[in-house]
């Protein structure tokens, strides 16, 4: 009986996988041909010293001009590199980490369920046995909810690394969109512009948070945040220091909400809540998640939308 009551929590476990390569570790094969690039930028950089020195006139400055447009590429194309070495790596131990809990869930049970073996025999007993099992099942897909939605959004960031052309994340534009905007793709795979790159990271930092648990008071990524602390820790992580508690999170540039874009805040007497784009934003319901963006939460008094990098003071 303690098998088969255990066998959805194994079951989660072998499908999970170990998060380590079965061949060499590719992080390692990408951070050296990154160095590789910044080896031959290097040499680069002397030999057009050196045109500059023995050759002039236009097609000199041309050649000129043609290789320093090449070393720009090479230096994005380095960190590029290196930027998805660290998206893989930070997915691997997602998954590491997951399987961990997994193991130290199953053997919880395993061992409670062997506590109570003496008592499996009569109905009181039984009834014991299948409720622990079902906690452990629900821990365990809770789990496993939690590192799908770490995974979706590095999956997204390493779709943006993979699929964007040579010019730097900073530098790019969209139509209507002020310099400095930055794309951001969300779980769903929609396509959004955040105002700039801290509202961008702090999107980013807030959307591998999806399942974990809501904690009151709580402040530790992972393990249990609540809505203030879900913000903060976010555009924390983005280098903007927010304060602690939701009311006093109404920083920065007040937003109509017309004009909201990823990163603001939803701002009430005792929540808080950041828009991510596309009509929807994420908030530390129980678990985290994501909702559509409204102005109601519960009899609460709405103090507005506010844009925490934009600050008026």
């Amino acid at each position: 009986m303690i098998g088969l009551l255990a066998r959805p929590v194994v079951d989660l476990l072998g499908a999970f996988g170990t998060g380590t390569p079965p061949t060499e570790s590719p992080v390692e094969a990408i951070r050296e041909a990154s160095d590789a690039i910044d080896a031959v930028h290097a040499r680069g950089r002397t030999a057009i010293s050196d045109i500059g020195g023995v050759w002039s006139g236009t097609a000199a400055d041309a050649a000129i001009d043609r290789a320093q447009a090449t070393q720009a590429a090479s230096v994005q194309l380095s960190d590029r590199g290196r930027e998805i070495a660290g998206v893989t790596e930070t997915a691997s131990h997602a998954v590491r980490a997951g399987a961990a809990e997994l193991r130290a869930i199953l053997d919880s049970f395993l061992s409670m369920a062997s506590s109570a073996l003496p008592l499996v025999a009569t109905p009181t007993g039984q009834t014991v046995l299948i409720t622990v099992a079902i906690d452990h099942l629900g821990r365990a897909l809770g789990v496993v909810e939690r590192v799908r939605g770490e995974l979706a959004v590095l999956t997204a960031r390493m779709i943006e690394l993979t699929g964007a052309d040579p010019v730097p994340a900073e530098a790019r534009t969209v139509d209507g969109v002020s310099a400095g905007s930055i794309e951001i793709l969300l779980p769903d795979g929609s396509t959004v512009i955040a105002p700039n790159p801290a509202a961008a990271d702090a999107v980013r930092n807030a959307l591998t948070q999806q399942g974990v648990a809501y904690e009151w008071g709580g402040t530790t990524a992972g393990r249990g945040l609540d809505c203030s602390g879900l913000t903060q820790w976010a555009y924390g992580e983005a280098g903007v220091d927010l304060p602690r508690l939701a009311q006093q999170q109404s920083v920065g540039m007040p937003v109509g909400e017309e004009g909201l874009m990823p990163g603001d805040l939803a701002v009430w007497d005792g929540h808080v809540a950041m828009i991510i784009g596309n009509g929807q934003m994420i908030e530390a319901g129980d678990p985290i998640g994501i909702s559509p963006i409204r102005t109601t939460n519960s009899s609460m008094g709405f103090h507005g939308f506010y844009r925490p990098t934009e600050r008026t003071y």
